[in-house]
Protein backbone atom coordinates (compact mmCIF):
# COMPACT_ATOMS: atom_id res chain seq x y z
CA UNK A 1 0.00 0.00 0.00
CA UNK A 2 1.59 3.77 -1.17
CA UNK A 3 2.43 5.45 1.80
CA UNK A 4 0.09 8.60 1.98
CA UNK A 5 1.81 12.30 2.13
CA UNK A 6 1.91 13.75 5.33
CA UNK A 7 0.48 17.71 5.67
CA UNK A 8 4.30 19.32 5.95
CA UNK A 9 5.32 17.05 2.48
CA UNK A 10 1.72 17.98 0.87
CA UNK A 11 2.41 21.49 1.66
CA UNK A 12 5.52 21.91 -0.10
CA UNK A 13 4.38 20.14 -3.19
CA UNK A 14 1.28 22.62 -3.53
CA UNK A 15 3.93 25.34 -3.16
CA UNK A 16 4.56 24.82 -6.61
CA UNK A 17 1.29 24.52 -7.82
CA UNK A 18 -0.81 27.50 -9.46
CA UNK A 19 -4.24 29.14 -7.99
CA UNK A 20 -6.18 26.41 -10.59
CA UNK A 21 -4.55 23.63 -9.78
CA UNK A 22 -4.84 24.47 -5.47
CA UNK A 23 -8.36 24.47 -6.41
CA UNK A 24 -8.61 21.37 -8.06
CA UNK A 25 -6.54 19.82 -5.31
CA UNK A 26 -9.39 20.85 -2.88
CA UNK A 27 -11.74 18.76 -4.31
CA UNK A 28 -9.94 15.39 -4.03
CA UNK A 29 -10.48 14.87 0.13
CA UNK A 30 -10.56 16.78 2.88
CA UNK A 31 -7.18 16.97 4.42
CA UNK A 32 -6.05 18.00 1.19
CA UNK A 33 -8.65 20.69 0.98
CA UNK A 34 -7.27 22.20 4.48
CA UNK A 35 -3.99 22.34 3.40
CA UNK A 36 -5.30 24.11 -0.24
CA UNK A 37 -6.55 26.82 2.42
CA UNK A 38 -3.44 27.56 3.91
CA UNK A 39 -2.74 31.33 4.11
CA UNK A 40 1.05 31.21 3.04
CA UNK A 41 0.31 29.37 -0.24
CA UNK A 42 -2.05 32.17 -1.20
CA UNK A 43 0.07 34.71 -0.16
CA UNK A 44 2.84 33.87 -1.90
CA UNK A 45 0.68 33.47 -5.42
CA UNK A 46 -0.46 36.93 -4.48
CA UNK A 47 2.99 37.92 -4.21
CA UNK A 48 4.31 36.52 -7.24
CA UNK A 49 1.62 37.64 -9.23
CA UNK A 50 1.16 41.44 -8.08
CA UNK A 51 4.17 41.91 -6.55
CA UNK A 52 3.04 43.48 -3.28
CA UNK A 53 -0.79 43.90 -2.74
CA UNK A 54 -1.94 46.37 -0.27
CA UNK A 55 -3.84 46.35 2.88
CA UNK A 56 -6.03 42.86 3.16
CA UNK A 57 -8.81 44.69 5.24
CA UNK A 58 -10.41 41.27 6.48
CA UNK A 59 -10.18 39.37 3.52
CA UNK A 60 -8.13 36.32 3.67
CA UNK A 61 -5.37 36.01 1.03
CA UNK A 62 -7.67 33.33 -1.01
CA UNK A 63 -9.88 35.77 -1.16
CA UNK A 64 -7.76 38.41 -2.30
CA UNK A 65 -6.43 36.28 -5.32
CA UNK A 66 -9.69 35.26 -6.73
CA UNK A 67 -11.19 38.75 -5.91
CA UNK A 68 -8.52 40.73 -8.20
CA UNK A 69 -8.16 37.54 -10.41
CA UNK A 70 -11.36 38.22 -11.47
CA UNK A 71 -11.83 42.15 -11.31
CA UNK A 72 -9.35 41.94 -13.97
CA UNK A 73 -10.57 39.86 -16.37
CA UNK A 74 -14.02 41.62 -16.29
CA UNK A 75 -12.06 44.87 -16.85
CA UNK A 76 -10.14 43.29 -19.58
CA UNK A 77 -13.07 41.63 -21.06
CA UNK A 78 -15.45 44.46 -20.46
CA UNK A 79 -18.81 42.47 -21.77
CA UNK A 80 -21.54 45.46 -20.76
CA UNK A 81 -24.28 42.83 -18.77
CA UNK A 82 -22.18 40.31 -17.21
CA UNK A 83 -18.87 42.86 -16.02
CA UNK A 84 -20.06 46.04 -15.37
CA UNK A 85 -23.02 48.39 -14.25
CA UNK A 86 -23.58 51.43 -16.44
CA UNK A 87 -25.15 54.47 -14.74
CA UNK A 88 -25.53 58.07 -15.83
CA UNK A 89 -25.59 60.45 -12.62
CA UNK A 90 -27.21 63.74 -13.31
CA UNK A 91 -26.64 66.82 -10.21
CA UNK A 92 -24.45 69.90 -11.52
CA UNK A 93 -26.42 72.00 -13.67
CA UNK A 94 -23.32 73.81 -14.98
CA UNK A 95 -20.47 71.84 -17.11
CA UNK A 96 -18.01 69.36 -15.20
CA UNK A 97 -14.24 71.43 -15.34
CA UNK A 98 -12.46 68.88 -13.44
CA UNK A 99 -12.36 64.94 -12.41
CA UNK A 100 -10.89 63.02 -9.45
CA UNK A 101 -10.89 60.35 -7.31
CA UNK A 102 -10.68 61.17 -3.71
CA UNK A 103 -11.40 57.38 -2.83
CA UNK A 104 -8.06 55.11 -1.65
CA UNK A 105 -6.73 53.26 -4.51
CA UNK A 106 -6.43 50.03 -2.50
CA UNK A 107 -8.05 46.26 -3.13
CA UNK A 108 -10.05 45.86 -0.23
CA UNK A 109 -13.15 44.56 -2.00
CA UNK A 110 -14.78 44.08 1.66
CA UNK A 111 -15.17 47.60 1.87
CA UNK A 112 -14.14 49.54 -1.22
CA UNK A 113 -15.55 52.43 -2.23
CA UNK A 114 -15.06 54.50 -5.23
CA UNK A 115 -15.87 58.09 -4.38
CA UNK A 116 -15.39 60.92 -7.39
CA UNK A 117 -14.79 64.88 -6.84
CA UNK A 118 -16.38 66.93 -9.54
CA UNK A 119 -15.57 70.99 -9.74
CA UNK A 120 -18.67 72.54 -11.90
CA UNK A 121 -19.19 75.91 -13.68
CA UNK A 122 -22.28 75.79 -11.39
CA UNK A 123 -19.78 76.83 -8.53
CA UNK A 124 -20.24 73.90 -6.97
CA UNK A 125 -17.98 70.55 -5.51
CA UNK A 126 -19.55 67.72 -5.23
CA UNK A 127 -18.57 63.97 -3.92
CA UNK A 128 -19.96 60.74 -5.37
CA UNK A 129 -19.81 57.47 -4.19
CA UNK A 130 -20.32 55.73 -7.51
CA UNK A 131 -20.86 52.32 -5.62
CA UNK A 132 -24.57 53.95 -4.21
CA UNK A 133 -25.02 55.92 -7.49
CA UNK A 134 -25.23 52.47 -9.27
CA UNK A 135 -27.35 50.78 -6.82
CA UNK A 136 -29.71 53.79 -6.38
CA UNK A 137 -30.38 57.35 -6.81
CA UNK A 138 -26.60 57.87 -5.18
CA UNK A 139 -25.01 59.82 -2.28
CA UNK A 140 -24.20 63.43 -2.54
CA UNK A 141 -21.86 64.35 -0.29
CA UNK A 142 -21.33 68.37 1.34
CA UNK A 143 -17.05 68.92 1.23
CA UNK A 144 -16.08 71.71 3.49
CA UNK A 145 -12.60 73.29 2.82
CA UNK A 146 -11.08 75.17 5.73
CA UNK A 147 -9.74 77.96 5.46
CA UNK A 148 -6.00 78.23 3.48
CA UNK A 149 -2.66 80.07 5.47
CA UNK A 150 -0.21 80.93 2.77
CA UNK A 151 3.10 79.32 3.71
CA UNK A 152 5.43 80.92 1.15
CA UNK A 153 4.97 82.82 -1.76
CA UNK A 154 7.06 83.00 -5.17
CA UNK A 155 7.28 84.68 -8.38
CA UNK A 156 7.30 82.43 -11.18
CA UNK A 157 6.78 83.94 -14.49
CA UNK A 158 5.65 87.00 -15.40
CA UNK A 159 2.57 85.36 -17.26
CA UNK A 160 -0.73 84.37 -15.68
CA UNK A 161 -0.82 80.62 -17.76
CA UNK A 162 1.72 78.76 -15.54
CA UNK A 163 1.40 74.95 -15.03
CA UNK A 164 1.89 72.92 -12.14
CA UNK A 165 3.11 69.10 -11.74
CA UNK A 166 4.17 67.74 -8.55
CA UNK A 167 6.44 64.25 -8.56
CA UNK A 168 4.72 60.97 -7.07
CA UNK A 169 6.22 61.26 -4.02
CA UNK A 170 5.53 65.07 -3.59
CA UNK A 171 9.36 66.08 -3.01
CA UNK A 172 9.60 68.18 -6.42
CA UNK A 173 7.41 70.88 -8.37
CA UNK A 174 7.38 71.50 -11.67
CA UNK A 175 6.65 74.97 -13.41
CA UNK A 176 6.06 76.05 -16.22
CA UNK A 177 4.82 79.43 -18.38
CA UNK A 178 3.13 78.16 -21.62
CA UNK A 179 5.55 78.23 -24.81
CA UNK A 180 7.52 80.66 -23.23
CA UNK A 181 11.01 81.25 -23.66
CA UNK A 182 11.93 80.96 -20.31
CA UNK A 183 12.75 78.09 -19.25
CA UNK A 184 10.73 75.95 -16.82
CA UNK A 185 11.93 75.58 -13.28
CA UNK A 186 11.63 72.82 -10.77
CA UNK A 187 11.55 73.41 -7.02
CA UNK A 188 12.66 71.49 -4.32
CA UNK A 189 9.11 71.56 -2.44
CA UNK A 190 10.58 70.59 1.32
CA UNK A 191 11.66 74.64 0.87
CA UNK A 192 8.40 75.99 -0.20
CA UNK A 193 6.85 73.96 3.11
CA UNK A 194 9.38 75.24 5.38
CA UNK A 195 10.38 78.83 4.02
CA UNK A 196 14.02 80.70 5.32
CA UNK A 197 13.42 84.60 5.90
CA UNK A 198 16.73 84.43 3.89
CA UNK A 199 16.92 82.50 1.47
CA UNK A 200 14.25 81.93 -1.65
CA UNK A 201 12.81 78.38 -2.29
CA UNK A 202 15.37 76.00 -3.93
CA UNK A 203 14.77 75.49 -7.73
CA UNK A 204 16.57 74.89 -10.83
CA UNK A 205 15.91 76.51 -14.46
CA UNK A 206 15.78 73.59 -17.20
CA UNK A 207 17.80 74.13 -20.00
CA UNK A 208 14.98 73.86 -22.73
CA UNK A 209 12.49 76.77 -23.63
CA UNK A 210 8.89 77.06 -25.25
CA UNK A 211 8.22 74.12 -23.09
CA UNK A 212 4.28 73.03 -23.70
CA UNK A 213 3.66 69.68 -21.86
CA UNK A 214 5.17 67.89 -18.65
CA UNK A 215 4.61 64.66 -16.63
CA UNK A 216 6.68 62.05 -14.33
CA UNK A 217 7.84 58.88 -14.64
CA UNK A 218 5.51 56.75 -11.88
CA UNK A 219 8.16 54.32 -11.32
CA UNK A 220 11.03 56.54 -10.58
CA UNK A 221 9.72 59.75 -8.30
CA UNK A 222 13.10 62.09 -9.66
CA UNK A 223 12.90 61.30 -13.42
CA UNK A 224 10.81 64.27 -15.41
CA UNK A 225 9.75 64.19 -19.37
CA UNK A 226 9.39 67.59 -20.89
CA UNK A 227 7.80 68.05 -24.35
CA UNK A 228 9.16 71.44 -26.14
CA UNK A 229 10.57 72.96 -29.18
CA UNK A 230 14.36 73.18 -29.85
CA UNK A 231 16.18 76.63 -30.68
CA UNK A 232 16.51 76.32 -34.15
CA UNK A 233 14.00 75.11 -36.47
CA UNK A 234 11.58 74.81 -33.80
CA UNK A 235 10.90 71.20 -33.93
CA UNK A 236 9.12 69.41 -31.36
CA UNK A 237 11.23 67.24 -28.69
CA UNK A 238 10.82 65.08 -25.92
CA UNK A 239 13.86 65.05 -23.50
CA UNK A 240 13.52 63.35 -20.02
CA UNK A 241 15.97 64.77 -16.75
CA UNK A 242 16.73 63.00 -13.71
CA UNK A 243 16.50 65.17 -10.72
CA UNK A 244 18.67 65.14 -7.37
CA UNK A 245 18.71 67.20 -4.34
CA UNK A 246 22.38 67.84 -3.33
CA UNK A 247 22.25 68.69 0.44
CA UNK A 248 25.35 70.32 1.67
CA UNK A 249 25.76 71.67 5.98
CA UNK A 250 23.59 74.66 4.97
CA UNK A 251 22.33 74.22 1.97
CA UNK A 252 20.41 72.55 -0.94
CA UNK A 253 21.01 72.37 -4.59
CA UNK A 254 19.28 70.61 -7.58
CA UNK A 255 21.10 68.70 -10.30
CA UNK A 256 19.31 67.89 -13.35
CA UNK A 257 20.58 65.69 -14.99
CA UNK A 258 19.48 65.19 -19.02
CA UNK A 259 18.77 61.34 -19.61
CA UNK A 260 17.71 61.08 -23.01
CA UNK A 261 16.22 63.11 -25.89
CA UNK A 262 14.49 62.61 -28.79
CA UNK A 263 12.75 64.94 -31.78
CA UNK A 264 9.19 63.80 -32.62
CA UNK A 265 8.37 62.89 -36.33
CA UNK A 266 7.89 65.32 -38.83
CA UNK A 267 4.71 63.84 -39.99
CA UNK A 268 3.12 63.86 -36.59
CA UNK A 269 0.45 66.66 -35.37
CA UNK A 270 1.48 68.37 -32.16
CA UNK A 271 0.89 65.99 -29.33
CA UNK A 272 -2.02 67.86 -27.39
CA UNK A 273 -1.65 65.29 -24.43
CA UNK A 274 0.95 63.45 -22.85
CA UNK A 275 1.72 61.05 -19.92
CA UNK A 276 3.98 58.32 -18.40
CA UNK A 277 3.87 54.85 -17.87
CA UNK A 278 6.88 52.84 -15.66
CA UNK A 279 10.33 54.64 -16.08
CA UNK A 280 10.50 54.14 -19.90
CA UNK A 281 7.54 54.70 -21.76
CA UNK A 282 6.05 58.34 -22.59
CA UNK A 283 2.22 57.88 -24.05
CA UNK A 284 0.77 60.57 -26.19
CA UNK A 285 -2.18 61.52 -28.62
CA UNK A 286 -2.26 63.43 -31.65
CA UNK A 287 -6.04 64.31 -32.99
CA UNK A 288 -7.54 60.44 -32.43
CA UNK A 289 -4.24 59.01 -32.41
CA UNK A 290 -2.37 57.07 -29.12
CA UNK A 291 1.07 56.78 -29.57
CA UNK A 292 3.57 54.97 -27.31
CA UNK A 293 7.74 55.95 -27.52
CA UNK A 294 10.53 54.88 -25.35
CA UNK A 295 12.19 57.84 -23.70
CA UNK A 296 15.12 57.49 -26.13
CA UNK A 297 12.38 57.43 -29.22
CA UNK A 298 11.82 54.08 -29.99
CA UNK A 299 8.25 54.09 -31.79
CA UNK A 300 6.46 50.97 -30.14
CA UNK A 301 3.11 51.34 -30.78
CA UNK A 302 0.41 53.35 -32.35
CA UNK A 303 -3.51 52.95 -32.23
CA UNK A 304 -6.25 54.63 -34.01
CA UNK A 305 -9.58 53.17 -32.43
CA UNK A 306 -11.26 56.64 -31.93
CA UNK A 307 -13.19 58.47 -34.36
CA UNK A 308 -12.95 61.71 -33.39
CA UNK A 309 -9.64 63.82 -31.18
CA UNK A 310 -9.44 62.27 -28.07
CA UNK A 311 -10.05 64.58 -24.79
CA UNK A 312 -8.66 62.82 -22.15
CA UNK A 313 -5.31 60.22 -21.03
CA UNK A 314 -5.99 58.57 -18.17
CA UNK A 315 -2.63 56.18 -17.64
CA UNK A 316 -2.36 53.30 -14.76
CA UNK A 317 -0.32 50.79 -13.83
CA UNK A 318 -2.54 47.73 -14.67
CA UNK A 319 -4.66 49.76 -18.12
CA UNK A 320 -5.00 52.89 -20.13
CA UNK A 321 -8.38 54.77 -20.82
CA UNK A 322 -8.71 57.69 -23.49
CA UNK A 323 -11.92 59.42 -23.96
CA UNK A 324 -13.02 61.26 -27.44
CA UNK A 325 -15.94 63.31 -28.70
CA UNK A 326 -17.10 60.28 -30.47
CA UNK A 327 -18.71 59.31 -27.46
CA UNK A 328 -16.89 56.67 -26.35
CA UNK A 329 -14.22 55.69 -23.74
CA UNK A 330 -11.38 53.19 -25.06
CA UNK A 331 -9.70 50.27 -22.56
CA UNK A 332 -6.47 48.88 -23.06
CA UNK A 333 -4.63 46.52 -20.88
CA UNK A 334 -0.89 46.43 -20.18
CA UNK A 335 0.96 43.20 -21.21
CA UNK A 336 3.07 42.24 -18.48
CA UNK A 337 3.80 39.30 -19.60
CA UNK A 338 5.66 41.08 -22.39
CA UNK A 339 9.67 41.89 -21.80
CA UNK A 340 8.58 45.08 -22.57
CA UNK A 341 5.89 47.24 -21.86
CA UNK A 342 3.07 46.63 -24.52
CA UNK A 343 -0.63 48.10 -24.51
CA UNK A 344 -3.49 45.84 -25.77
CA UNK A 345 -6.48 47.49 -27.25
CA UNK A 346 -9.64 45.61 -25.39
CA UNK A 347 -13.08 47.66 -25.97
CA UNK A 348 -14.98 50.87 -26.19
CA UNK A 349 -17.24 51.93 -23.57
CA UNK A 350 -20.20 53.98 -24.96
CA UNK A 351 -21.93 57.01 -23.71
CA UNK A 352 -25.39 57.94 -24.00
CA UNK A 353 -27.15 59.41 -27.33
CA UNK A 354 -25.70 61.25 -29.63
CA UNK A 355 -28.83 63.13 -29.72
CA UNK A 356 -28.41 64.46 -26.15
CA UNK A 357 -24.27 64.33 -25.75
CA UNK A 358 -21.39 66.01 -27.04
CA UNK A 359 -18.85 63.19 -26.29
CA UNK A 360 -16.28 62.69 -23.20
CA UNK A 361 -14.24 65.34 -22.18
CA UNK A 362 -12.45 63.97 -19.13
CA UNK A 363 -12.04 60.08 -18.10
CA UNK A 364 -10.53 58.51 -14.73
CA UNK A 365 -10.57 54.97 -13.10
CA UNK A 366 -9.78 53.41 -9.78
CA UNK A 367 -9.11 49.52 -8.99
CA UNK A 368 -12.91 48.75 -9.83
CA UNK A 369 -14.19 52.04 -11.86
CA UNK A 370 -14.38 53.94 -14.56
CA UNK A 371 -16.11 57.26 -14.55
CA UNK A 372 -16.31 59.81 -17.69
CA UNK A 373 -17.64 63.33 -17.95
CA UNK A 374 -20.40 63.26 -20.69
CA UNK A 375 -20.97 66.81 -22.07
CA UNK A 376 -24.77 67.68 -22.94
CA UNK A 377 -25.76 69.70 -25.74
CA UNK A 378 -27.63 71.93 -23.45
CA UNK A 379 -23.78 73.56 -21.74
CA UNK A 380 -24.72 71.09 -18.91
CA UNK A 381 -22.69 67.86 -17.76
CA UNK A 382 -23.12 64.16 -15.94
CA UNK A 383 -21.06 62.01 -15.05
CA UNK A 384 -21.22 58.51 -16.61
CA UNK A 385 -20.07 55.65 -14.02
CA UNK A 386 -18.87 51.61 -15.00
CA UNK A 387 -18.95 49.85 -12.25
CA UNK A 388 -17.04 46.40 -12.18
CA UNK A 389 -18.59 43.32 -10.31
CA UNK A 390 -16.59 41.20 -8.30
CA UNK A 391 -18.51 37.67 -6.80
CA UNK A 392 -17.11 38.56 -2.52
CA UNK A 393 -18.36 35.72 -1.15
CA UNK A 394 -21.79 34.90 -1.38
CA UNK A 395 -22.64 38.54 -2.93
CA UNK A 396 -21.89 40.62 -5.52
CA UNK A 397 -19.65 43.55 -5.05
CA UNK A 398 -19.40 46.51 -7.49
CA UNK A 399 -17.39 49.81 -7.82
Amino acid sequence: MAQRLGVHELLHVFSFLEAQDLLCAAQVNKIWNEVSMTMELWRQLCLRRWSCPTVLGTQTWKQYYLCRSELEFRMETGRSEKDFICKAVFGHTGEINKLAYISTNEYQFDRKKSVVCTVSSDCTVRAWDLHEVACAEGTLYTLTVPQLQVVSKVTLFPSPFVSLLCSPDRQWLFASAHNSDLGPKVFYTQSLLHPSEDELPVSTILTVRLSSKACWAPDEAARLIVMHRNGSVRQLVVTTFELKAMKSRDRVSILAQQMASFLLPDAMMPPHLMQSHGSQVILLTSGSELVLFTIHGLQLEAFRDHQKPITSLWVGPERVITSSFDLSLRVYTWNKKSNFPALKSCYHLLGGSHRWARGFSHVESDIMSIVGVEVRSTGTSILRSYCFKVQCGQKTCTG
